[in-house]
């Protein structure tokens, strides 16, 4: 079965490939299938894209593996086309922070 490309994925220079080259394999696997979400579906859930608020066009893509949080930023041009900026794995979560002060 072929999927029809809804939207393009673009890389802004090395950022996000550089980033991606240092994950674990379970970790580039779950990006690879999110991308491929981003590629081939309207709406995707915002549990793995989301518009940042308090920006104007600024989104992330989210991935989640065990415990550990990875985003990358990323931006529409054209309404079609998605660039991926850079990327970074979040050290800790926002309810373990708030437990230990």
């Amino acid at each position: 079965m072929d999927k029809k490309s809804t939207r393009e994925i673009f890389y802004y220079k090395n950022y996000y490939l550089d980033f991606f080259g240092k994950l674990k394999p379970e970790v580039k696997k779950k990006f690879n299938w999110i991308l491929q979400l981003l590629e081939t579906i309207d709406r995707i859930p915002e549990k793995y894209f989301k518009h940042l608020s308090g920006t104007t066009g600024l989104y992330e893509v989210r991935v989640e593996v065990r415990s550990d949080i990875y985003r990358v930023f990323c931006f529409f041009d054209k309404d079609q086309l998605i660039i991926l900026v850079n990327g970074f794995q979040k050290k800790l979560r926002k309810h373990r922070q708030r437990k230990l002060n």
